[in-house]
């Protein structure tokens, strides 16, 4: 049973963005008439339109820090849903510590960042921001992870192949009906977590092979990269919708380097948006400007958009514009998981 002070603390949830009930598509076309920020979204979703639309394009969302949890969920799901990404690459924390643990059943809760956090350590509750989530339940979820990683084959996996069975094992289990892993698994949908350790969603795996040193599964974030560049070199066209910076950003905008190494002709990413509250002028990645990427061989310039805001402001705003807008209504799924297993790209040479 939780202690009284940790109910005090878990009492109202996160409630997640609905795009389908808010139309924002007025008040992203007049701010196209305003300046700044604001002009810039709406040329964002407008390009990020323009990505849906284009039936040649293989859109990859990007997803950095902790997004699932402030209320971006169920936005995120009806991309996936609605065949308006392609693949995700993403933080460990959005797919595992908070979507594949939302759909185990648990919660995020509102809370505040005027807290003292010694009292919510022992209380074990843990604090992204203004939101708290259960530390017990967030073991319960690593547990999880721990469990599905003991019935499968030993031997290295990309962070897609594993999220692929997290998601095959919410699909038979009848858990997570909202759930982005879920949905991804049963849409096609490949979700990469390059740094797939770098944060609680590692600890499954951590338990995983403590209790099985001899025989356990690894996740190989070079073979990550490998299958990027692989759905790089199937798809004529593709686009990069950005949440943050980071790894994230980083391996996506590298598929389309990579090939070169491999003696493949490719084409950079023909559409880019990101949505970042990091500073361009310390050459951090995160900040790193679309059109600075486009002097590594990275994005065109014709079609790319920096908006610097908090993507909890801006996303729902551009995703909502974007499923309203409608051009997803005639986009097939390209089940790029697939694509993967056919091993499509040998002969392109």
């Amino acid at each position: 049973m939780p202690s009284k002070a940790k109910a005090a603390l878990l009492k109202e949830p996160i409630e997640h963005f609905d795009i389908k009930k808010h139309n924002a598509v007025p008040i992203v076309e007049a701010m196209s008439k305003m300046a700044y920020s604001s002009r810039d979204l709406a040329r964002a979703s407008e390009i990020y339109d323009r990505m849906v639309a284009d039936k040649d394009c293989a859109i990859f969302l990007c997803i950095a820090g902790s997004l699932v949890s402030a209320g971006l969920r169920k936005a995120f799901y009806d991309l996936v849903n609605n065949n308006m990404v392609d693949a995700i690459v993403s933080t460990g924390a959005n797919i595992v510590d908070q979507d594949f643990f939302e759909a185990l059943g648990y919660k995020h809760y509102k809370g505040t960042k005027w807290v003292d956090d010694h009292s919510l350590r022992r209380a074990r509750v843990d604090r992204i921001y203004d939101t708290f989530i259960d530390e017990d339940e967030l073991g319960q979820c690593d547990k999880t992870i721990s469990d599905i990683a003991g019935q499968l084959e030993t031997r290295p996996y990309s962070s897609r192949e594993f999220i692929l069975e997290m998601g095959r094992w919410l699909s038979q289990n009848r858990k997570g009906a909202d759930s982005i892993v879920r949905a991804s698994y049963e849409k096609g949908v490949p979700i990469f977590v390059p740094a797939f350790s770098d944060c609680s969603a590692g600890f499954g795996l951590l338990h995983h092979q403590w209790h099985h040193p001899e025989r356990h599964l690894s996740i190989d974030s070079a073979k990550d990269f490998l299958e990027l560049i692989k759905l790089k070199l199937a798809s004529k066209q593709t686009g990069l919708l950005m949440l943050g910076g980071g790894v994230p950003k980083n391996f996506a905008q590298d598929m389309t380097v990579g090939p070169e190494m491999l003696g493949f002709d490719t084409v950079m990413h023909r559409y880019a948006v990101q949505i970042t509250v990091a500073d361009e002028r310390d050459g951090a990645l995160s900040g790193s400007t679309l059109r600075e990427a486009c002097s590594w061989g990275k994005v065109d310039t014709v079609y790319e958009q920096m908006v610097f805001a908090e993507a909890s402001m801006a996303f729902p705003l551009l995703a909502s514009y974007g499923y309203h807008k409608g051009s997803w209504k005639g986009r097939k799924a390209r089940n790029l998981n697939a694509v993967l297993e056919r091993e499509p790209v040998a002969a392109q040479r």
